[in-house]
């Protein structure tokens, strides 16, 4: 039986779902240039990666971690240190795949964070810089802490908060959110390895996996 905050946030999954499709449906018949990523078209065909997707590491790494990632999402948070230090047990071999997915109030501002810190070459240290304060600014609705948090690492936030509607970022949130339905998430982070889904929660089960695909590399 689901909990009564498991119920708000699948509501506010198939809410934002609903939005997503009924914005497509409106695009078909309108100026294919206007709201949906200058022209792009949601991909209703499963995958892991789409080739706008942030990556952390080496682009030819053999391993690849794909992490449905929700910047507000605590579990999110808690788990970002145990996934650098796993990276860093194996430089060179593992990159990390992040992929929206908008579970919590707030998030979709988050993301544009992020994705105005990327356009400004700022990914990484905006993203450590906004889930460092994330408890501050987790049940905020003006992420205040997390502006000011961006801010501090570098981010323009004039700038950045002119992004809140840029076509473009709408359209990776959209696409992630389908892809994230076809892959049936139920919960953030849920993490790929090299395209095997993590089916035990935990550090060490993903570090297990991660390091099974290092080797299987240099066999």
């Amino acid at each position: 039986m689901l909990n009564l905050r498991e119920i708000i946030v699948k509501r506010k999954v198939w809410q934002f779902l609903a939005a997503v499709f009924i914005s497509l449906a409106f695009t078909a018949c309108s100026d294919p240039d206007s709201e949906s990523g200058n022209g792009k078209e949601i991909s209703q065909s499963k995958s892991l990666v789409r080739d706008y997707s942030p990556a952390i590491g080496p682009d030819k790494a053999p391993v690849t971690i794909v992490e449905f990632f929700d910047p507000s999402c605590e579990a999110c948070r808690a788990y970002y240190p145990y996934v650098k230090q796993i990276m860093a047990a194996f430089p060179g071999d593992v990159r990390l795949v992040l992929r929206y997915v908008l579970f919590h109030r707030g998030s979709e501002e988050a993301v544009t964070i992020l994705e105005a810190a990327r356009l400004q070459n700022l990914f990484v240290p905006v993203l450590e810089s906004i889930l460092d304060v994330q408890p501050e600014w987790h049940d905020d609705p003006t992420l205040q802490a997390a502006w000011q948090a961006a801010e501090k690492a570098g981010l323009d936030v004039e700038k950045a908060k002119s992004m809140s509607e840029n076509p473009d970022i709408r359209f990776t949130m959209q696409q992630d959110m389908v892809d994230a339905k076809a892959y049936e998430l139920t919960g953030t982070p849920t993490f790929f390895v090299n395209g095997k889904r993590l089916t035990k929660a935990g550090p060490q089960a993903l570090y297990d996996e991660v390091r099974l695909a290092v080797e299987a590399t240099r066999e």
